[in-house]
């Protein structure tokens, strides 16, 4: 029974140990792993390339964001020797440069969540590598969740020291993503189809794999190759500190005119194509299915109270969402990422709940700045924590949710994924 209304492929390794013979724990675990084995990059991009082949001739590859070597897998494997040459730009930790070498693919690592020095050094390289190339050559553009920090070429006189300051400051402003990376576009001058008079008509094909609410072109990665001309009106509205109003006024009126349109954009891969996967397999199981037909947003810890409020009033089955949510931090967070904020936050609503499990994962296998996917946490969750001396309320408003979680048992390790298509939450009540 699956219902879809209102409301209601790395290994996955919990951190503990024991529990009931009827622990839900791996079930959990198991429909987590399908949806990520549903997403993963290089089948997506495999799949696409086979249902439309790429016109004769050479063919270079732009890889940006945490997906990127999972998606260049996929592409290589099906281009094989016209694949003359590229460029993979991804996090530290997600990729063997060995292989992409063999095949002319240069392979950066850059910053993730704040852009580095590396992440202006790979997009001057990306800029002189577009310039290069032959008229004939053909651009496969391959772009995931995390390519706005890892490859920037910022406005005139916007230096390393103050791009990582706004983008600090908005990544704990609380502001949904698609504020941010509007932000982002106005500061930039390959975001919002800013890349595409590098392009220099040439032929070009982009497949993407969405991390944005939506799946919106202009959001995933912030649009390189989509131009955004309503950019002005987009951030009015916003409330933002003078000193970032000026540099996107500075942006702003130094934006060059833009094309009407960019290459045809193919989504690969999405949330919901995980989501469906994860109802599959629950189905299989004889499970019934409730889930949400509206990405989750807003406060990470005001949706976790509410999703376990729902959880422990519904009906027994699974229960799942997916989204991307926010987090005002204070001045010195402490450990953590949304996924574990919103988890701890649910598991003192569920407290001494005996019949709900909640899990909270980032499907790229991190979690914020954290090595940690996030965290699947139940009604013993603030018991086991507390028995280590920490007070779940205090971490929750510190922003420390990965220590009270770690000393709890309940964090998640998944290492790189492969893909990256927001959260995803799924619940069960037994």
């Amino acid at each position: 029974m699956y219902h879809s209304g209102s409301e209601q492929s790395a290994a996955i390794h919990p951190h503990r140990r024991g529990g009931p013979t009827d622990d839900p724990r791996p079930l959990l675990l198991g429909l987590a792993h399908a949806g990520l084995e549903s997403v993963k990059g290089e089948q997506a991009v495999k799949s696409a390339l086979a249902q439309q082949a790429l016109p004769e001739g050479p063919i270079w590859i732009a890889a940006i964001g945490k997906a990127a070597p999972s998606m260049t897998e996929g592409a290589l494997a099906v281009l094989g020797e016209r694949c003359q040459g590229g460029l993979l730009v991804t996090k530290v930790g997600h990729a063997d440069p060995q292989g992409f070498e063999r095949a002319g693919i240069e392979v950066w690592f850059a910053g993730h969540p704040l852009p580095d020095a590396a992440s202006l050094a790979a997009g001057r390289r990306l800029l002189e590598s577009l310039d290069q190339l032959s008229a004939e050559t053909q651009v496969l553009c391959l772009l995931s969740g995390g390519a706005s920090a890892l490859i920037e070429v910022p406005i005139p006189g916007l230096g390393l020291a103050e791009l990582q300051a706004i983008n600090r400051w908005l990544l704990g402003s609380g502001l949904p993503i698609s504020a941010i990376n509007r932000v982002r576009q106005a500061i930039s001058q390959i975001k919002g189809g800013g890349l595409l008079s590098h392009l220099k008509g040439r032929r070009i094909r982009q497949l993407a794999i969405s991390d944005v609410p939506g799946d919106r072109p202009e959001l995933i990665g912030s649009g390189p190759l989509v131009p955004v001309t309503d950019l002005a009106a987009a951030l009015q509205s916003l409330v933002l500190p003078p000193w970032l109003r000026s540099w996107i006024e500075q942006g702003l009126a130094g934006r060059p005119p833009l094309p009407p349109t960019g290459p045809r954009f193919e989504l690969v891969a999405s949330s919901a194509q995980a989501q469906e996967a994860i109802a599959a397999s629950a189905c299989a199981q004889g499970l019934p299915v409730w889930q949400s037909p509206t990405p989750l947003t807003g406060d990470a810890a005001e949706t976790g109270r509410r999703l376990a409020r729902q959880l422990m009033a519904g009906s027994p089955g699974i229960y799942l969402w997916g989204g991307e949510t926010t987090v005002r931090l204070p001045e010195r967070p402490g450990r953590g990422g949304r996924n574990q904020h919103l988890a701890l936050a649910a598991a003192i609503e569920l407290a001494g709940d005996p019949d709900c499990w909640l899990l909270c994962l980032g499907t790229d296998g991190t979690d914020g700045p954290t090595e940690d996917a996030g965290a699947l946490v139940d009604g013993q969750t603030v018991e086991r924590g507390e028995l280590a001396g920490l007070d779940a309320c205090r971490c929750l408003e510190r922003c420390d949710a990965g220590r009270f979680l770690e000393a709890s048992g309940d964090l998640i390790h998944t290492g790189p994924t492969g893909t990256n298509v927001m959260d995803l939450i799924i619940g069960y009540r037994r």
